[in-house]
């Protein structure tokens, strides 16, 4: 006979979550229920993508709620330009639909960055991204730079760990920001941070031209997603994407916060409700900059294709 939480019927519980988890499906199943009062917040009524995996299978993002999936799960359908095709998105508004999704082997919880059915982000999100090899401090010392980049524009935001090797810096905003004007705020942010350090961070959007440096990626705009706070990652040893206080971030590491530490951290708190600031009207001088500045997917884009043809031709003439 299976176990059940709030209902929802729970299977194979003792297999390994997923190669090098160290953790099992149990282990998911409790850090889901220990955290469930601070988790739903974040995710409560955002269309919402997870990262599964199967036994035996490689990881996959679903996005679309398949069909055998229970009449009770909350959800919402978003029109899909790229695929031109409905998708059914699960909304985590209760401890059910989180429990029945740990069931499905979901460990990574990617949010939208607004509610269903609202075209206005509600925050601006800063993702530091330290190089191949880089560490976790390099990552740290970028937040830095980003969080005196949005001082300098009186904006100021909470930060976490990826619960990768990176650091996420998130700004509430108030009002209904145009997607456009939020996600060109986000590009003068991190031009303003490049400039205070050149040699430590980038916005180089192509890999190859950051050269050791931390990328600020003010990409996570529009139909991005991010880990959400407390989400599980699928790194051994299942860390998970936990807030630190700006003056905590030098006494921390990623491997730090896990679902088998997290509940005990966190004990009857939430850090990320406390250490967020009040929402925050866009600064204008940041917008104007921002609108100034390429969408870097674009130039990169158009920049890889200038590269192709003169190494084409570089090799037409040799």
């Amino acid at each position: 006979m299976g176990e059940e939480r709030d209902g929802v019927p729970l299977t194979n519980l003792d297999q390994e979550l997923f190669p090098g988890a160290g953790v099992t499906k149990r282990d998911l199943v409790d850090y889901l229920d220990a955290v469930a009062d601070r988790f739903l917040p974040v995710l409560r009524d955002r269309p919402l993508s997870v990262v599964r995996v199967l036994r035996g299978q490689e990881r996959f993002m679903q996005k679309n709620l398949p069909k055998y999936t229970p009449d009770w799960v909350p959800r919402t359908s978003v029109w899909a330009e790229a695929s031109h095709r409905e998708v059914t998105y699960a909304l985590a508004n209760d401890r059910r639909t989180l429990f029945w999704l740990g069931n499905q082997r979901a460990v990574e919880y990617h949010p939208a960055l607004m509610t269903a059915g609202s075209p206005h982000p509600t925050h601006l999100i800063m993702d530091l991204d330290p190089p191949e090899g880089g560490g976790f401090g390099a990552a740290v010392a970028a937040a830095r730079l980003v969080r005196e980049a949005l001082a300098g524009a009186g904006m100021s935001g909470a930060v976490k760990t990826s619960g990768s090797k990176g650091v996420h810096v998130f700004v509430p905003l108030a009002g209904e920001p145009a997607v456009e004007d939020v996600a060109a705020a986000q590009r003068a942010v991190a031009a303003r941070a490049e400039r205070i350090d050149p040699e430590l961070a980038t916005t180089a959007f192509i890999r190859e031209d950051r050269h050791g440096r931390v990328f600020l990626d003010a990409t996570r705009a529009g139909g991005a997603t991010v880990a959400a706070v407390y989400s599980p990652r699928i790194r051994p040893g299942a860390p998970v994407s936990f807030p630190v206080a700006w003056s905590d971030l030098d006494q921390v590491a990623p491997a730090d916060f896990t679902i088998r530490t997290a509940p005990g951290l966190l004990g009857d708190g939430d850090p990320w409700a406390a250490a967020m600031p009040g929402p925050q009207e866009l600064d204008a001088g940041l917008v104007a900059e921002g609108h100034t500045i390429p969408v870097a997917r674009v130039q990169a884009m158009h920049e890889g294709k200038r590269r192709a043809k003169a190494r084409r031709e570089a090799a037409g003439e040799s």
